[in-house]
């Protein structure tokens, strides 16, 4: 299978002085095509900034990142920018959409910024993407009249405007009661299922348990990790109760 994104020996150290620490200390892991993974550990473990890290939205102090065959070390600020907004996805616990837009121009927005002769074509897509997860009745809201679940799934209209190669989440369902949250990653699935590649970060192993793929983190170092088959349509117990079961192993 080919590798997405490959991050090889990544540090990334925060502080000065005394008070200098190594968030991500000399890290290693390939995201493959189409491959759902997860990253967990405790707070403070390095998840967020791995994440960071491989989608270029920052930078690392030493080893390197490559996205699709290329060094993101050797890209400029624009060609980084580009490249995220062109071929990645993401996805937050509190999505960043703009108050005085409705939802359907938020969604629009960052596509017009590449192609504004496009306009009707990309408004198409939006609300091709709104139907599709359930949102295609709120286009004239503003942000501040729907659901935190209908703003995630916004959220996730956006990041996928452009047809993007991965979908990054930090935390997606980290905001949403236990009802929205399942909602959304079934979304994920789909689109997983699509052949989307998707990555979260997340303390949840509900959440987790959906994936294909665990990286557990502590110390700013992957400790281990669990594979599991494509999810079926009654396993999810046992997938998390093998999560749960891994945390407990290796201590986190």
């Amino acid at each position: 299978m080919k590798k997405i994104i490959s991050g090889e020996h990544i540090v990334k150290t925060f502080g000065e002085g005394a008070e200098r620490r190594r968030v991500l200390d000399g890290v290693t892991v390939d995201i493959n095509e189409g491959e759902f993974v997860a990253v967990m550990g405790p707070s403070g473990s390095g998840k967020s900034t791995l994440l960071f890290a491989l989608s270029g939205t920052d930078n690392v102090d030493g080893g390197k990142v490559v996205f699709d065959g290329k060094d993101l070390s050797e890209l400029g600020e624009k060609e980084l920018a580009d490249m995220r907004r062109r071929q990645m996805g993401f996805v937050f616990q509190q999505p960043t959409l703009l108050r005085n837009l409705n939802i359907l121009d938020n969604i629009v927005l960052p596509s017009m910024r590449d192609n504004r002769k496009n306009a009707a074509q990309i408004t198409k897509k939006a609300r091709m993407l709104m139907a599709r997860t359930g949102i295609a009745e709120l286009e004239k809201r503003d942000i501040t009249q729907v659901s935190g679940g209908q703003l995630q799934r916004a959220g996730i209209c956006r990041a996928l405007m452009n047809s993007p190669k991965i979908i990054f989440g930090d935390e997606p369902t980290g905001a949403l009661n236990s009802k929205s949250g399942q909602e959304i990653m079934d979304l994920l699935t789909e689109i997983n299922a699509d052949g989307t590649a998707v990555m979260l970060v997340t303390h949840d192993a509900q959440v987790a348990a959906r994936t294909e793929r665990i990286v557990f983190m502590r110390d700013g170092q992957i400790v281990s990790e669990l594979k599991l088959p494509r999810l079926g349509g009654a396993d999810l117990d046992g997938r998390v109760e093998a999560v749960t079961e891994k945390m407990r192993e290796i201590g986190i």
